[in-house]
């Protein structure tokens, strides 16, 4: 797969990207708004030093309450070369970071490869594929040998709200193939107790994000994922950080923070159905301030 003629997320746009945006609104340059250590992931994730996070802009999703819209949607970040993201990698290994994490990375892939490519070899620290979930079969197959952990959502069972909230009826089909796949990779979560804290190298983290009002969805999801995947190779993170940014306010049902009802709703489910291996969210997660400022902080080769 290459920019040519894009195929590499479900939307398979078939743009030229040397000669006109796709979908996800990118070129071939892959473009970048921070790269910093970034304290704010799960546990096994961020450890004591930090999880070394590129946050890459554009997204093959369209979500109306996305928190990093400005990058997502509004495509702010800085153009850099495979060779500059390559020394990135190295640079935040460096600072101390656990991990390599890279954040909404899908419409990049041929750019990360060509960078893991030039450094993997140095590298000692695990890669961390952080993603909506929204992602080809095809797709995960090239990932396979460079990805360690994957870090995908599962944002929800109902087409008629993946549709209406990210422009994307076929989410759950191709979001719970993508997950299944992941889980195919890498097998069972495989930790290790280092500086102080219990560490992820390998293995699958699923997100599932509670909407306002949409806690029987995620109960739905939650069926699903006990009937369909297997147990033990998988931890699933509920998140009740919900926020309405950007385009929320239009509709109004999701225009308002969760309850502490509707979120205990959901993991009260959770727990009924076993599925207790994993991380919950404190109600306080759902501040501003847990998006993280893009400021090009890494971007630019160091003095």
């Amino acid at each position: 797969m290459d920019y040519l003629s894009c195929e590499l997320c479900p939307r398979r746009c078939m743009v030229n990207r040397e000669e006109a945006a796709g979908f996800c609104r990118c070129g071939t340059a892959p473009r970048i708004a921070r790269a910093a250590l970034h304290l704010w992931e799960e546990p096994c994730i961020s450890g004591t030093r930090g999880s070394g996070t590129v946050f890459f802009s554009g997204c093959t999703l369209k979500c109306c309450f996305c928190q990093n819209y400005s990058i997502s949607s509004e495509g702010f970040g800085k153009d850099i070369t495979v060779r500059r993201l390559a020394d990135i990698f190295l640079e935040l290994e460096e600072k101390g970071a656990h991990n390599i994490n890279l954040v909404t990375p899908t419409q990049y892939v041929p750019s990360i490869l060509s960078a893991l490519d030039l450094v993997r070899h140095r590298l000692s620290v695990p890669i961390v594929w952080n993603s909506g979930g929204y992602e080809r079969l095809e797709t995960l197959k090239l990932l396979e040998g460079y990805v360690d952990i994957y870090l995908p959502d599962l944002k929800y069972k109902s087409s008629a709200l993946s549709r209406r909230y990210s422009g994307a009826a076929d989410y759950f089909d191709v979001a719970s193939e993508a997950v299944s796949a992941m889980i195919r990779q890498t097998g069972a979560p495989v930790l290790k107790e280092e500086d102080g804290c219990t560490l992820m190298k390998r293995g699958v983290i699923i997100r599932h994000m509670v909407l306002p009002g949409q806690k029987e969805d995620s109960k739905q999801l939650l069926f699903w994922i006990r009937d369909h995947l297997p147990q033990d190779h998988f931890f699933l993170s509920l998140l009740s950080q919900y926020t309405p940014f950007y385009r929320s306010r239009e509709f109004p049902e999701i225009n308002r923070r969760i309850t502490s009802y509707e979120y205990n709703q959901v993991l009260d489910c959770a727990i009924r159905l076993g599925l207790t291996k994993g991380f919950m969210q404190e109600k306080s997660s759902a501040k501003e301030e847990y998006t993280p400022p893009f400021d090009l902080e890494g971007v630019d080769p160091q003095p």
